[in-house]
């Protein structure tokens, strides 16, 4: 079926259910960011393959919403269908709720499947809707009926993390969760959100690409832990350490009727923003719930000393896995063809040789040139770039190890660019550098610092629209929360031991794109009478491209931190290359 041709069915499917709006939402029935083929809705009826984005349906009409990371990308992959593209965050451009609310009129039902939608979600629609009159159906997977091919949830092995990454036993964890728990006056908590839960369990899985999580509920008590999973996914020994642990394994399928039996009196506790609408409606009416952020996301963002220095660690593979790719691409590149996916695929190839890889962190980006403006631009056979030997390449790419995930923007210099390039590049590495080397009182969040990378690209009457920055998982999703640097108001309050990332870019669509990212850890500087004060140590180790540089643009303070982050770079990284790579870094990591 076409695009268009898949639309029409639906709408057949909604008239004869008596529903004017379906929603189709990105999300999996755990409100992921990255899902599996079999929850790939939104994709499947719009043809958009990023990974955020809504697509609402009415008897008339039909939209997209995502944001500015996929604006270019969105309005490509829309053409020839009937689906417009509204640009979230844009001035006059409404949210999907607010165009339902304006389409449709009194008496009108809106339908969407209650697993795929957050508690908190049907909380805000469910105000907007009821002004008008508009009812609210979440009893159907219409897509489901017409999706005939569609993928089964997967059944991936889930493997025990060893406690020598883990750094702490998940009884220990589980006893912090307790006494969050109890301080919060709750004696069962929901959990849904897979990382947590993997990390909870001292677990990982391959239920989602490039994510090693499985799919799983858990239902913790005072004196009681119970796992809803697929037990064939589990290895012998994950399964005889949990039950040793003492955690009760279920089917997948039967945590709704679990929570049903759930007795009146109990006070549970779970996220709104990651509890389902079924789930929610799943439990007894009237008993006593407290909807308040997970605690174990919160507990999970604030490594271990051993996980830190795993972490370390697996950070100086990466690099040189970085250094050698740098290397081999430049030595080429001109010489002999090189597309887009052989670049990624060469770098994968020097990934893979590094001790505890486990996978990718994501998809690689490996745009040249303009390419490179779509900031999750993904290489295409058919469209993809042969790299030359001018302009720009972006890559953005990381590793799950057993020790560490790894996140790192490089920009590669090729041969000759403009003034206006050079220019550009300085920018950004001069927005990475004021977020890399800022000073700040503890208590400050990622919202009152993101300002700090914007403000030379502002200067120049320029800006990015995504965040500067997020949280970054171990061994786990490599976008995690609750921290991260945004224009976007949070009370996150940034905590030693925290990895976030730094990743300012400048996007001229048709033109270029360029971004700098490293990961940073949260550490304690000096403590003085006005408190405590904070920075960042930057653990991503590769050679900023010094070619495209415009060393007059930066202060005597930027050459200083650029030149003591290159130095270390070369320190950490030359013990294990050869000869000629060694040399190669050591020009790459010049003092300027």
């Amino acid at each position: 079926m076409t695009i268009k041709e898949r639309v029409q069915n639906l709408r057949k499917l909604m008239k004869a259910k008596g529903i004017d709006a379906y929603i189709i939402p990105s999300a999996d029935d755990h409100q992921s960011e990255y899902v599996a083929e079999h929850f790939k809705c939104r994709q499947w009826i719009s043809g958009f393959t990023g990974s955020a984005g809504t697509v609402v349906v009415t008897l008339d009409e039909a939209g997209l919403w995502t944001d500015g990371r996929y604006f270019i990308q969105a309005e490509k992959q829309l053409r020839n269908s009937e689906i417009k593209l509204f640009k979230m965050g844009e001035p006059e451009v409404p949210t999907y709720m607010e165009f339902i609310k304006n389409s449709l009129h009194y008496g009108n039902t809106v339908g969407f499947d209650g697993k795929l939608f957050s508690h908190s979600d049907y909380l805000k629609m469910n105000k907007l809707f009821s002004r008008k009159g508009i009812k609210i159906n979440t009893d159907y997977d219409l897509i489901d009926k017409l999706w005939v091919d569609r993928p089964s949830i997967p059944k991936g092995d889930v493997f025990i993390h060893d406690l020598k990454f883990a750094g702490k036993p998940r009884t220990e964890k589980l006893n912090e969760i307790r006494k969050e728990m109890k301080d919060k006056g709750a004696d069962v908590y929901l959990l849904t959100q897979l990382d947590d839960i993997a990390w909870l369990y001292n677990l990982r899985g391959s239920d989602v690409p490039i994510n090693p999580v499985f799919y799983s509920y858990t239902v913790i008590f005072e004196d009681a832990a119970h796992l809803f999973i697929d037990e064939t996914k589990l290895t012998d020994s994950a399964r005889d350490e949990l039950k040793h642990d003492g955690i009760t394994l279920h089917d997948y399928e039967d945590v709704g009727k679990f929570l049903k039996e759930l007795k009146k009196e109990r006070v549970v506790l779970l996220d709104g923003d990651k509890t389902s609408e079924w789930l929610y409606k799943s439990m007894p009416a009237g008993i006593e719930i407290i909807d308040e952020p997970n605690i174990s996301t919160m507990i999970k963002a604030v490594r271990n000393e051993i996980e830190i220095k795993n972490y370390r660690n697996c950070q100086v593979r990466d690099g040189v896995a970085m250094v050698k790719f740098l290397y081999w691409l430049k030595k080429n590149v001109g010489k002999e063809k090189i597309t887009e996916i052989d670049a990624e695929d060469k770098l994968e190839e020097y990934r893979r040789q590094g001790e505890n890889f486990l996978e990718l962190s994501f998809d690689t980006i490996c745009a040249y040139m303009d390419h490179a403006a779509m900031m999750h631009y993904k290489a295409q056979r058919e469209t993809q770039y042969e790299i030359k030997d001018s302009g720009f390449l972006l890559i953005d790419s990381g590793a799950h190890y057993l020790d560490g995930t790894t996140d790192i923007t490089r920009t590669f210099v090729l041969g000759n660019i403009s003034d206006e390039m050079r220019r550009d590049f300085t920018l950004v590495l001069k927005a990475n550098i004021a977020l890399s080397s800022v000073k700040f009182l503890y208590g400050a969040t990622g919202s009152n610092l993101d300002v700090l990378a914007r403000k030379p690209i502002w200067e120049y009457g320029l800006d990015y629209k995504c965040g500067t920055g997020h949280g970054v998982g171990y061994c786990l999703n490599v976008h995690e929360l609750p921290q991260r640097f945004s224009p976007v108001p949070n009370f996150i309050k940034l905590e030693k031991g925290m990895i976030i990332t730094n990743e300012p870019g400048i996007y001229l669509e048709g033109k270029y794109g360029i971004r700098t990212e490293n990961d940073m850890l949260v550490i304690e500087d000096e403590k003085t009478e006005f408190g405590q004060f904070m920075r960042f140590e930057p653990i991503t180790y590769c050679p900023i491209d010094l070619d495209g540089v415009d060393v007059n643009m930066l202060t005597q303070e930027e050459k200083g931190w650029l030149n003591s982050y290159h130095k270390k770079v070369y320190e950490l990284l030359s013990p294990y290359l050869n000869t000629d790579e060694k040399e190669f870094l050591k020009k790459e990591t010049r003092e300027i």
